[in-house]
């Protein structure tokens, strides 16, 4: 879905949480199901990308309202996972941009990791909308929330689109830059489920927890383009309101690059539309992983290694 889309309502995100996290084949005490590779062989770069994931069911066409109707249907009957502090080696792979692609069904195309910290992507042309994720979090709630380290913690990565062919359906084709908590809907780009939020290369609208139409915000993004986003945790003395139990929250900045330069940001509870999902599960208290949304035929490369960036912080 992008903003040209039309969905049914957006799901009960307050039922998905009432219950613990289902992990298959794990109780609640278990970690999340990390890609632990770091512990066994502590060098990965030679590494294939891991293999398709199984967890989610496949869908067809693009965007289309039976595909929303499923993904609101996961959400509420499956809640995010719990946090847990990752181990040392799982925990300095991340910092060593140790980081794999993890391909979903829907995504039809060849991915590659030609360096540390580095994916190489083409999909191909009317691919269904999908989303490829970090095998590893970029952000550990339970490691970096500034509640527990009380200092900011910044996760970032940036993507260079290198083409454009065919859209689905006849659509537009583009991705999304941004983050999501797990486990989410395969099928769905970042932005328009619980726990995620994105920028989109068609229109330059972006998406938090928002099944509908996004809110205006930047400019199409153009071949040649490299974009980056980015998330500030930091220390906020305010309490969350309203009916639920009151409870400490990070303060949370979105930023937003083009080419090497800050090109806008927002604060994430700025104007947040409850009736969209609020600000679930980006708040500093999940996991978040690194998303790149595809639909359509797109060439990208994606960076996460800082010494490759083009912003400098």
């Amino acid at each position: 879905m992008n903003s040209t889309h039309q969905l049914s309502d957006p799901p009960s995100y307050e039922a998905s949480q009432s219950m613990p996290p289902a992990r298959s084949g794990q109780d609640q005490g278990d970690p999340p199901p990390y890609h632990n590779w770091q512990e066994a062989v502590p060098d990965t770069t030679a590494f294939p990308p891991p293999p398709i994931t199984g967890y989610y069911c496949s869908g067809t066409g693009n965007a289309s309202s039976d595909e929303a109707e499923r993904a609101h249907r996961f959400c509420d009957q499956t809640p995010l996972w719990l946090p847990v502090r990752p181990s040392p080696p799982v925990y300095r792979g991340v910092q060593e941009c140790e980081l794999r692609p993890v391909q979903p069904r829907e995504f039809r195309g060849e991915i590659s990791a030609p360096a540390r910290g580095s994916w190489t992507v083409r999909s191909v042309d009317r691919n269904s909308d999908c989303v490829i994720l970090t095998h590893l979090p970029l952000y550990f709630a339970a490691e970096d929330s500034p509640l527990i380290r009380e200092q900011e913690k910044m996760i970032y990565f940036e993507i260079k689109l290198l083409g454009l062919r065919a859209g689905p359906g006849g659509d537009s084709s583009g991705f999304s830059i941004g983050f999501a908590a797990q486990p989410y809907p395969t099928w769905r780009s970042p932005g328009w489920e619980r726990g995620s939020l994105a920028v989109f290369s068609d229109d330059g609208c972006r998406f938090v927890n928002d099944s509908w139409g996004g809110r205006d915000f930047t400019t199409a993004f153009h071949v040649g383009d490299t974009v980056g986003l980015g998330m500030v945790f930091s220390l906020s003395d305010g309490l969350a309101t309203g009916e639920k139990k009151r409870k400490k929250t990070c303060r949370v900045h979105i930023f937003f690059t083009r080419n090497g330069q800050q090109a806008g940001g927002w604060d994430l509870h700025e104007e947040v539309d409850e009736e969209s999902g609020g600000a679930e599960g980006l708040e500093g208290d999940y996991d978040l992983y690194g998303a790149i949304g595809l639909f359509g035929g797109v060439d990208l490369q994606s960076c996460f290694d800082p010494a490759e960036w083009l912003w400098k912080r």
